[in-house]
């Protein structure tokens, strides 16, 4: 019984399994033809992984650290055979995952020490955003916990709408004004509605797009300043939202981004519905930023709070 199975039950723990399904499929079957015939680790079976690892979207920074790795590996153990590759190359993708030791919380029933606790959510629009502040709201307030959304993404009348409706569906309120509203009045105005109603988490919509990438950082900036009037600790996590389906592309939106603002956490969306979930390993590994949450499925129990253990023990372990 791993992590998930204790934490969130079985069904969760399928759902992790069943989201990977479709990169396990691709990465497995390349990494079977990379030992296929040999005894041993040689350099023509390290060619081969390194060539899956990169078609499986971990990128080549990310394939050639963990490659070097690998081959520390082989050169102290002259006998190292191809049946012990798949226990190290596991070892060392789970090494490549960073913890998150400063916003730590393994589960959305964690007690927070900050009430409300801010999250701002920032990424392009299309990305799932929205959708993941609606699951995320879904959780906690499953978890217990109450909940409050800003629709601080005022540029898009369909943003608005969009939340609002998840908002009813989930049964949390949600603060908004109209469209061309100011994004950081409206994001002042969640957090001081969040701390006159006594609210355990506060989470705020931002735009996806703006005019420029100046316009992006001067906007994200000014939200975070004035949210910062309400209490210098807030928000207590910037939210990164990328569509693991993009791959690399993933990777250039996460760059804007951290360049536009102090990104604490990420969250990778749509994983259920491509084979480049590897992506996961370059985006952790390139940006040293925490993966939170991880996108497995629809329904709104598939939003699930990142385990590296336990992503790669489903990576690595789901069957034929």
């Amino acid at each position: 019984m791993g992590f998930f199975d204790k934490l969130f039950g079985k069904k969760e723990k399928e759902s992790l399994d069943q989201g990977l399904e479709k990169t396990k499929r691709g990465f497995f079957s390349k990494i079977s033809k990379a030992v296929a015939g040999k005894s041993t680790v040689d350099e023509e079976v390290l060619d081969n992984l390194e060539e899956a690892l990169v078609s499986a979207d971990v990128g080549i920074d990310t394939t050639i650290e963990i490659i070097k790795r690998i081959e520390k590996r082989v050169a102290n153990d002259k006998y190292l055979n191809t049946a012990e590759l798949n226990s190290i190359l596991q070892d060392e993708i789970e090494s490549i995952l960073i913890g998150d030791k400063d916003h730590s919380y393994t589960d959305f029933e964690t007690t927070f020490s900050s009430k409300p606790y801010v999250i701002l959510v920032v990424g392009v629009n299309g990305v799932g955003k929205t959708t993941t502040i609606g699951k995320l709201a879904y959780n906690f307030r499953k978890a217990g916990k109450s909940v409050l959304l800003g629709a601080a993404d005022t540029f898009r009348a369909a943003a608005v709408d969009q939340l609002t409706i998840w908002g009813e569906r989930v049964g949390v309120p949600v603060v908004k004004q109209g469209m061309g509203a100011d994004p950081a009045a409206v994001a002042f105005d969640s957090v001081q509605s969040g701390v006159a109603r006594g609210t355990d988490v506060v989470i705020i919509d931002t735009a996806g797009r703006l005019h420029n990438k100046a316009h992006l950082m001067e906007e994200l900036s000014k939200i975070r300043r004035v949210i910062g009037k309400v209490n210098p600790d807030m928000p207590h996590e910037v939210l990164l939202v990328l569509d693991g389906s993009t791959g690399q592309n993933a990777i250039e939106q996460a760059k804007q981004f951290t360049a536009a603002t102090a990104v604490t956490a990420i969250a990778i969306t749509k994983l259920d519905g491509t084979a480049k979930g590897g992506v996961v390993l370059a985006i952790a590994n390139q940006f040293k930023i925490p993966v939170k949450f991880i996108g497995v499925g629809e329904k709104m129990e598939d939003l699930l709070v990142f385990d590296k253990h336990e992503f790669v023990d489903s990576l690595f372990s789901l069957e034929h």
